[in-house]
């Protein structure tokens, strides 16, 4: 055996060691509890360089995060693709929702009856206006109500397929979607867009500390694999009446809300949303509201975020 050779703990006789060409495929791995481990390519994954490739004309690559489900993520992420493209016809926006479990973007948006058709440079996104569109598992399953049930190395091959086979073309926005937590799909999206120019990550949360609580470690997430985060946006900060456009408080904001905890951990704070019921039922039919509540006070205060949204991109680029 040659010097330097490495062998794994449980190694079985003759075993080619975990830096020969042939670990984990000789015949005295047969067997071997490490020998999928060892049989795994060695170095940098190069999904890490197609998908940099792919992304070189996306501009602004935004993960949406939120460490507590529930909090409104999903909806926050289709309200600032819509307003940034319904701002300026020119600008193109576009939506890779990574929700492997749970993906809600195409019913969000309203193209939820559509296919996903593939051509010589990939598949191609779903249109959801002339300059915005989105991908989503959700277009790859058979019926909405089938259930994805897959393990990380699965999850992590749908994300590199998502980020390195899509034809986004070129765009200026695209906004990723993720599911609540710090895991799989989150570590998978940050890696692959590790050398491809990620611009941050917007926080959503609502005001109750319950909410805080996990967006606190979302935020310890993000300074440990080194992803700058653009702000926290409040959502639900509180609910307008459509009636009467009276505002009451739902959440109770017991530790001071967001803006607090984004001045004690020295985060930006993007603004708040309030809750107005007539959005999130356009969200559940897949109608546009932009178009339909032009008065929304969701909408003004949207964009407001959208505004400080592009002066922090502006700023990195500085």
């Amino acid at each position: 055996m040659s010097t330097g050779t490495v062998l794994p703990n449980e190694a079985p006789e003759h075993c080619p060691g975990v830096n020969s060409e042939s670990a984990g495929k000789a015949s005295a791995c047969a067997g071997c509890p490490n020998q999928n481990i060892c049989s795994e390519p060695k170095g940098p994954d190069p999904g890490i360089q197609l998908v940099k490739e792919r992304l070189s004309e996306v501009t602004n690559k935004i993960l949406v995060l939120s460490g507590k489900g529930g909090v409104g993520k999903s909806t926050v992420t289709a309200l600032l693709s819509r307003t940034l493209a319904a701002d300026d016809s020119e600008r193109n926006v576009a939506v890779l929702d990574i929700d492997i479990c749970g993906p809600s973007q195409p019913r969000v948006l309203g193209v939820a009856d559509e296919q996903v058709h593939q051509s010589g440079s990939g598949w191609s996104p779903v249109y959801v206006e002339d300059n915005l569109s989105v991908m989503s598992i959700g277009f790859l399953l058979g019926s909405p109500d089938d259930a994805i049930i897959w393990r990380g190395p699965k999850k992590n091959g749908m994300i590199r397929q998502f980020l390195s086979e899509v034809d986004w073309g070129k765009l200026d926005f695209l906004l990723i979607d993720t599911p609540p937590g710090t895991s799989d799909e989150h570590l998978s999206a940050v890696t692959y867009l590790s050398k491809a120019g990620l611009s941050g990550a917007i926080i959503v949360t609502t005001p109750q500390e319950v909410a805080l609580l996990d967006v606190r470690k979302e935020i310890d997430f993000c300074r440990k694999v080194n992803v700058e985060i653009l702000g926290v946006i409040e959502n639900m900060s509180s609910f307008i009446c459509p009636n009467c456009d009276k505002s009451s408080e739902i959440f109770p904001v017991t530790t001071g809300g967001a803006r607090k905890m984004c001045e004690d951990l020295r985060v930006p704070f993007l603004g708040s949303l309030p809750l107005d019921p007539r959005i999130a039922r356009c969200c559940d039919e897949g109608r546009d509201f932009i178009t339909e509540l032009p008065d929304s006070p969701a909408l003004k205060a949207s964009s407001e975020i959208v505004k400080r949204v592009l002066e922090s991109c502006k700023q990195q680029k500085q």
